[in-house]
């Protein structure tokens, strides 16, 4: 069974900088799916970026939500089935409850990376909170 173990939330001033870690235990194959959700309060869940992780670099690839992009930065982790994700100049929009999701080849299929069903394993989460 995956378990996977977040890290890294707090809480920062807008413009600050936070790092989140997710580590995946269990996880029987060498690449995969990692990505990170977000949730506020009464609204609904979005995805935030994923990375197929891999063995091979050239084999890496990266996505982001529109409201990410040039601000935070997905990345691979040097152990197996680790990704780590940068964000910088936060928002007060940006806080919210972070999840980290796997799953072998969900944001490889079809209708995009940002389908949470398609994952099936998730962390508990970790909080994020940006003041104004």
């Amino acid at each position: 069974q995956v378990q996977l173990m977040e890290s890294g939330g707090g809480s920062v001033q807008a413009g600050g900088s936070l790092n989140l870690t997710c580590a995946a235990s269990g996880y029987f194959y060498t690449a995969g799916c990692m990505a990170w959700f977000r949730q506020a309060p009464g609204k609904e869940r979005e995805g935030v970026a994923a990375i197929y992780a891999a063995f091979r670099p050239d084999d890496i690839r990266t996505y982001y939500s529109d409201f990410v992009k040039g601000r935070f930065t997905i990345s691979q982790g040097d152990a197996k089935m680790t990704a780590h994700l940068q964000m910088n100049s936060l928002l007060p929009e940006d806080t919210a409850m972070y999840y980290c999701a796997v799953d072998r080849l969900a944001c490889l299929r079809t209708g995009g990376w940002d389908d949470h069903v398609k994952y099936n394993s998730w962390g508990q989460g970790t909080q994020v909170t940006v003041s104004s």
